[in-house]
């Protein structure tokens, strides 16, 4: 079934997620926050938590604010939809700020890992074809096709952020010795790769972080759908053939999310976000 929907143009940043953190970690029930997100860690994204369980407070560096967050889990991401579903309230970490809405999160349910998307959405974490019609779809007629790569290419990505012929993206091209950033950054502020988004509009499916989609793996075994390529993958894994799995539970620093609404009076938060429109159809 055809649907309209906005997906983000970029990723969800340190500084939208020091937000949400704000808003409802307080006190942490389900450990919104990781400390390798602290300064001082390896690929950190700079995001520091402040006082004593009950009075938490979360401030990001302003270097980072731009910059994807990552270390979050693949229900962290969850969370931070329903938060954006049920308007972005404030108080302790519930069924009416992160726990309900777009998803219904029950501990049977994560533990199985069935938990889908509910009807009535309004925020949700991108699904895998969500995702890969706004990366690849090459746009026009339903059998325009699609492109390899998300920048409207049929070959690997570049690394050069000044190249003005596009197809570049943070990425650990093979045999380089690392991606085009280095300490203490490593990834790029979103759209910084301004001559290499999607036929889309869209920024970063081909580099920064991985991103986690809704994608059910492995049967029932707890892991969800990741695509695109992260900062220090190879140049062919943002390939539209490439698809991968990581456990729910697991907060890498090579990963983070991107959101998607259905347009309407919910979606001016997306201002907030960024987003640009597109149709969900099969592939």
């Amino acid at each position: 079934m055809a649907y309209s929907y906005n997906i983000g143009t970029y990723e969800v940043t340190a500084g939208e997620y020091t937000a949400f953190l704000n808003a409802v970690a307080a006190t942490d029930t389900f450990g919104l926050y990781n400390t390798d997100q602290a300064p001082g860690n390896a690929f950190d994204c700079r995001i520091t938590r402040s006082g004593v369980s009950g009075g938490y407070s979360y401030s990001v560096d302003s270097a980072f604010v731009n910059r994807p967050v990552n270390y979050v889990s693949f229900w962290d991401s969850t969370r931070f939809a329903n938060w954006m579903h049920n308007g972005q309230p404030t108080g302790p970490q519930s069924k009416s700020t992160t726990d309900n809405g777009a998803y219904t999160l029950t501990a049977d349910g994560i533990s199985g890992n069935t938990i889908t998307r509910n009807a009535g959405w309004q925020w949700a974490v991108t699904s895998e074809d969500e995702w890969y019609k706004a990366a690849y779809y090459k746009g026009g007629n339903t059998n325009a096709g699609y492109w390899l790569y998300p920048a409207s290419s049929n070959t690997p990505p570049g690394r050069d952020v000044n190249d003005p012929s596009g197809n570049n993206a943070n990425l650990a091209t093979i045999g380089s010795g690392g991606g085009p950033i280095q300490s203490p950054y490593y990834t790029t502020v979103g759209g910084e790769f301004q001559n290499s988004a999607s036929p889309f509009g869209t920024f970063d499916q081909g580099g920064n972080v991985k991103e986690w989609n809704e994608a059910i793996m492995l049967g029932s075994f707890p892991a969800r759908g990741i695509r695109g390529g992260g900062f220090s993958d190879s140049e062919f894994s943002p390939a539209a053939d490439w698809r991968d799995f990581e456990f729910t539970r697991i907060e890498s620093s090579n990963t983070g999310f991107r959101v998607v609404t259905i347009p309407g009076p919910s979606s001016v938060a997306l201002l907030a976000i960024g987003g640009v429109m597109a149709t969900r159809r099969r592939r």
